[in-house]
């Protein structure tokens, strides 16, 4: 589970120089809940730091239903993949809630890449953590079914993205029931049984949008069980 100290992110990893470059070519965007950043498809004319809320990042399936594939929050960088590839953006981002953004024209992101070499090594690290998270999770999901796969996709999220209370719950991205059964293959009715289920159990804490994990190593644990059944 994480600890109190901050999230590694492309942002907290650049140096006050290159920091105040970035902020100097960039352009600060405000979007509201359900807004898109960007859309599937489009030419990548430009890349966005997050500063303050969180996304979520889907691709529609060939039945057009919509599948969330990851959750970005402050400091990380988006877009940047199409821009390295000179490729069209394969996923959807869009505002979970308020959100405030950097936002920084293609142009100016490769002048500033120029200008700081040094970020390059930041940038394909954080290409690089989002390979990990992704392969972890396919690893962690396959082989389990319903409400198995929500836990360990929920207590993966919390070790990656969660926030830590002082009360010692960890609480994960605003994900709804329905999105986080979209991230795990599941149906709304399954994520709402299995969270009904392990409020009752002291497991988790929830409202909308927000779910909390209160007990981790209990809810590992349960979900090991179903395994067995």
């Amino acid at each position: 589970m994480p600890d109190s100290s901050p999230r590694q992110t492309f942002w907290s990893s650049l140096d006050p120089p290159a920091r105040e470059s970035l902020l100097r070519g960039c352009r600060i965007r405000r979007y509201r809940s359900g807004e898109h950043l960007c859309y599937q498809g489009e030419p990548p004319d430009h890349v966005l730091v997050l500063r303050e809320g969180w996304v979520k990042v889907w691709k529609t399936d060939e039945d057009g239903h919509e599948c969330v594939i990851a959750v970005r929050g402050p400091g990380d960088l988006i877009g940047e993949a199409g821009l390295l590839t000179e490729t069209d953006r394969t996923a959807t981002v869009t505002a979970l809630h308020g959100v405030t953004a950097l936002s920084v024209p293609r142009g100016r992101f490769n002048g500033f890449l120029n200008e700081h070499p040094g970020a390059w090594p930041k940038v394909f690290g954080s290409l690089s953590r989002r390979l990990n998270q992704s392969d972890e999770r396919i690893m962690a999901l396959g082989g389990r079914f319903g409400a198995a796969r929500l836990a360990v996709f929920m207590l993966r999220l919390a070790a990656d993205s969660g926030q830590v209370r002082p009360d010692g719950g960890v609480r994960i991205p605003p994900l709804s029931q329905a999105e986080l059964g979209s991230c795990v293959d599941s149906s709304r009715e399954t994520v709402a049984r299995a969270l009904r289920e392990w409020r009752e159990l002291g497991f988790v804490e929830t409202g909308w949008r927000r779910t909390t994990i209160l007990d981790p190593e209990g809810l590992r644990a349960h979900a090991e069980t179903y395994e067995g059944s």
